[in-house]
């Protein structure tokens, strides 16, 4: 019988799990900031659209905290979620290529990308889910 094991053997996040999770932590704060300045910067003409902007931009900090605290602690479930938002996040500095704020692009892709890197990393897959099964019989 073969079963799957779900966290590191020795409890212990890696070295490229805890750099990721640090850095995912960052975007969390950046995220939080964002929401705070959609709330600070209300427009009076449609503040509907500045509260929803700042809810959503809360809900995604949050989810994204959880799943920087779930990596730094060798949460499987927290990698799925940290990739999506990672490739969501190239999408957007994609999107600032070839503009004026096209340092901005830089600015999401490298930390993206290392975090993809950190995550997909063989390291980091083995003390997510262990060597893939235990012992048949």
């Amino acid at each position: 019988m073969r079963v799957a094991t779900l966290n590191n053997v020795d409890g212990r996040a890696t070295p490229l799990m805890r750099a990721a999770a640090a850095v995912v932590a960052l975007e969390t704060l950046v995220l939080l900031a964002v929401a705070v300045l959609g709330l600070v910067s209300l427009s009076t003409d449609r503040p509907a659209l500045g509260v929803t902007n700042s809810v959503f931009f809360l809900l995604c900090a949050t989810g994204l905290g959880l799943c920087a605290h779930g990596l730094a602690h060798y949460r499987a479930w927290s990698r799925g979620p940290i990739v999506i938002a990672q490739v969501i996040q190239l999408g957007i500095a994609w999107s600032f290529v070839g503009q004026k704020t096209a340092w901005l692009s830089v600015v999401l892709a490298v930390p993206a990308v290392a975090v993809l890197g950190a995550v997909l990393a063989p390291s980091t897959t083995t003390a997510l889910y262990g060597r893939g099964s235990v012992d048949d019989g």
